[in-house]
């Protein structure tokens, strides 16, 4: 009839979330990224298949190493720049986070394999020939007195610190996290990035950047050559929290003294797939080298062992850069320098997907090389 009103039907439209970036992987690298993405604006989702900085980040030893005798060439700017932005990097995590990441600058004791360091060698890396006695006084006496000993100058950090401050600062800046649900595969829509799907559920970006370290190639649409590269270690109690100061690396072994006591023991380096399991006979093997460097450590306590799957690359370089495919990143690879490298692969990273040069040149790291 005129003058009424008829019944009416409501509907509810679903809003689906999307991102503008998701960011596969919650290691040091994926999280360092998620924040340099979050300081520029973007909304950001990490999507990691356990737990946050429990894989690889979390197994590292933490040794900033930057020097040429070790390190590849093509990656030696990239770990230069990045050593120098640690103790801004390591600060302002701290600052946010409220956590300490125990950040230690007393350098490293170099004790060469049989073939001796030239002198052209040893001013091109910047080592300075010391007498152990005087800067290390607890090391075997004998060692290294064929070819010598060396003072590098160069820091370490404790990675699980550093990977918990890093989770944390993440979340206060507002990046969102979906842990324990590994993704499948990368979504596209019309040839373009559209987001990504787990085993669970799928969520959607314009921009989905491949952190996921050894399991990088574990999923399409493109195949990284990555490979788990398996290192075992152990951590000691010092008798004395000043019983080392320095950094050691020998063939034998590395130990990495914590400011609380701790000493770290590593590290293997073993084709095993993704078998993390520890061997009692290797980690005793690492438990007398160490007692072999120093021997007032011989009733120092065993407190853990552990191992870690590093990303392996064929030519041992980092994979960064955009690919293929419209919206789709990569940043994986990094080997044993992952954690060394976070503040410079954050940053050029993030520079890409903000649409601007980054102020290295990534054609050594392309993933189209592969």
């Amino acid at each position: 009839m005129p003058g009424m009103v008829g019944p009416t039907t409501s509907f509810t439209i679903a809003v689906v979330k999307t991102w503008d970036v998701i960011v596969i992987g919650g290691g040091i690298i994926g999280l360092s990224l998620s924040i340099a993405l979050r300081k520029r604006g973007a909304t950001v989702l990490v999507v990691e298949r356990g737990e946050p900085g429990r894989e690889a980040s979390y197994a590292a030893g933490g040794m900033l190493v930057d020097c040429p005798l070790e390190t590849p060439r093509p990656m030696q700017a990239l770990a230069s720049a990045s050593a120098k932005m640690y103790p801004e990097f390591a600060h302002e995590l701290e600052l946010e986070s409220g956590m300490k990441v125990d950040l230690r600058d007393f350098g490293t004791i170099l004790i060469p394999t049989n073939e001796p360091i030239s002198t052209p060698q040893s001013k091109a890396a910047n080592l300075e020939r010391i007498d152990p006695e005087q800067d290390e006084p607890e090391l075997q006496k004998s060692l290294g007195s064929e070819n010598g000993i060396f003072y590098l100058k160069e820091r370490s950090v404790d990675p699980k610190a550093l990977t918990a401050a890093a989770f944390k600062t993440a979340k206060s800046r507002g990046v969102d996290f979906s842990s324990g649900d590994p993704v499948t595969g990368v979504d596209l829509t019309d040839n373009k990035i559209s987001g990504v799907t787990t085993t669970k559920t799928s969520f959607r970006a314009s921009k989905v950047v491949n952190c996921a370290g050894a399991w990088s190639g574990q999923f399409g649409p493109c195949k990284f050559p990555t490979r788990p590269v398996k290192g075992q270690m152990l951590c000691l109690a010092m008798p004395s929290r000043t019983l080392l100061k320095h950094v050691i690396r020998s063939p034998q072994a590395y130990l990495i003294p914590r400011s609380d006591g701790r000493l770290l023991v590593g590290a293997t380096v073993e084709e095993a797939g993704f078998d993390k399991r520890t061997v009692p006979s290797t980690i005793q093997r690492l438990h007398q080298a160490a007692l072999k460097l120093v021997p007032k450590l011989t009733d120092a306590k065993i407190l853990e062992d552990w191992a870690g799957l590093r990303p392996g690359t064929p030519d041992a370089l980092p994979i960064l850069g955009a690919t293929a495919m419209h919206g789709y990143y990569v940043a994986t690879g990094h080997f044993r320098d992952g954690i060394l490298l976070a503040p410079i692969t954050s940053h050029v990273m993030a520079d890409l997907i903000d649409g601007r040069e980054p102020q290295f040149d990534l054609a050594p790291f392309s993933p189209s090389r592969f």
